[in-house]
C-alpha cells in the first residue's frame, strides 16, 4: 500500500470536481472556437501559470546545487513531458473535437470516463496484478456512468467516436503519468507535459484550422477557467495523486468528473437531475467506496 492514502483519495476527487465543471466551460467554447486553437491557448496559459507558481515557490526555498543523482532527471523530464504531452494533446483535441461535432457534455463525460475500464486493462498488458474487487467496482462505475449520462439509444455519431478515441488516449496518459510521476518534480513535469501539448496543438491549429480572434476573446473567461483550473491546478493534482495511489483506484476517482459535470450543469444551466441520474450517482459512489476497500490478507500471523 502506498503512503498518503487519504491524500491519494481526496486529491483525485477534487481533481474530478474541477474537470467536471470544466465540461460546461468546454461545451460553451466548442461551437465557436476550433478544438486545436482552444487547446493550444489553454495549454500555453497553463504553462505560464505553473511557471509563475514554480517561481513563487522558488523564492521561498533555499537554493542548492543539484546532486549528481538529480542531473539525469532532466533527460527523464524531457522524455516524460514529450510522451505524456503527446498523449494529452491527442486526448484533449479528440475530446474537444467530439463536442465540436455535436457530442453533448454529459455524453462526452460518460464516453471519456471509459478510461475507468481501459486503465486496468492497460495495467494487465503491463503485467500488473488487478484485484478481483476492482472489476466489480469498474462494472458498477460503468453502469453508473451510463445511467448518469446516456439517455435513449447509444449510437456512435462522429463526435462520439472521436470521444471514444479520446478515452483511449487518456488511458495512455494516465499509465504514462503513473510510470514517471514518482521520479520527477510535479510542477516541472506538468510544465513539460503542457508545453508539448501546446506546441503540438498550435502546429495542428496552423495546419488545419483558421481561428478568429473575436470568438476567442468572447469566450475568454471559460478559456481561462479551463486553462488555470482544469489544466494548471487539476493536472498538477493528478500527478501528485498518482504518485501516492494505485492508478486503477485513482482512475475510478477521476471518473467522478461525470457526476460533477451533471451537478455543474444543474447549477449553471439550471437543469434538474432525474431519478435515473441520481441512481447513476449512487452507483458511481458505490464503485468508489468498493475500490477503496483494503485487500484481505491471507496466511501469516
Amino acid at each position: 500500500m502506498k503512503k498518503h492514502g487519504l491524500r491519494s483519495t481526496l486529491l483525485p476527487v477534487f481533481t474530478a470536481l474541477i474537470w467536471g465543471t470544466a465540461f460546461v466551460a468546454q461545451d460553451v467554447c466548442a461551437e465557436d472556437v476550433p478544438p486545436m486553437a482552444f487547446n493550444a491557448i489553454r495549454f500555453f496559459i497553463a504553462v505560464l501559470f505553473l511557471a509563475a507558481v514554480k517561481l513563487v515557490i522558488g523564492l521561498f526555498k533555499k537554493k542548492k546545487a543539484p546532486s549528481a543523482e538529480e542531473r539525469p532527471s532532466v533527460k527523464k523530464l524531457i522524455l516524460a513531458g514529450a510522451l505524456c504531452g503527446a498523449a494529452l494533446c491527442v486526448a484533449s483535441n479528440l475530446q474537444q473535437a467530439g463536442m465540436h461535432w455535436g457530442t453533448e457534455a454529459g455524453k462526452s463525460g460518460f464516453i471519456t470516463a471509459l478510461y475507468v475500464v481501459l486503465v486496468p486493462i492497460g495495467g494487465l498488458l503491463l503485467k500488473r496484478r488487478i484485484r478481483p474487487i476492482f472489476w466489480f467496482a469498474v462494472a458498477l462505475a460503468v453502469a453508473g456512468l451510463y445511467l448518469l449520462c446516456l439517455h435513449g439509444s447509444f449510437k456512435f455519431a462522429p463526435g462520439d467516436l472521436l470521444t471514444l478515441l479520446c478515452a483511449a488516449a487518456f488511458t495512455v496518459q494516465i499509465l504514462l503519468i503513473d510510470r514517471f510521476a514518482g521520479e520527477l518534480d510535479p510542477i516541472l513535469f506538468c510544465i513539460a507535459e503542457f508545453l508539448t501539448a501546446a506546441i503540438l496543438s498550435a502546429v495542428g491549429m496552423l495546419v488545419f484550422e483558421k481561428p478568429e480572434t473575436a470568438p476567442i476573446l468572447a469566450h475568454a473567461l471559460p478559456i481561462l477557467y479551463v486553462a488555470i483550473f482544469s489544466c494548471g491546478v487539476a493536472y498538477l493534482l493528478q500527478i501528485i495523486a498518482q504518485r501516492d495511489g494505485d492508478p486503477t483506484v485513482v482512475s475510478i476517482l477521476f471518473s467522478l468528473e461525470a457526476v460533477f459535470s451533471v451537478i455543474a450543469s444543474a447549477i449553471i444551466l439550471h437543469q434538474r437531475m432525474s431519478a435515473r441520474e441520481y441512481a447513476g450517482c449512487a452507483l458511481l459512489f458505490a464503485a468508489v467506496l468498493i475500490a477503496q476497500l483494503p485487500e484481505k490478507k491471507t496466511g501469516g500471523k
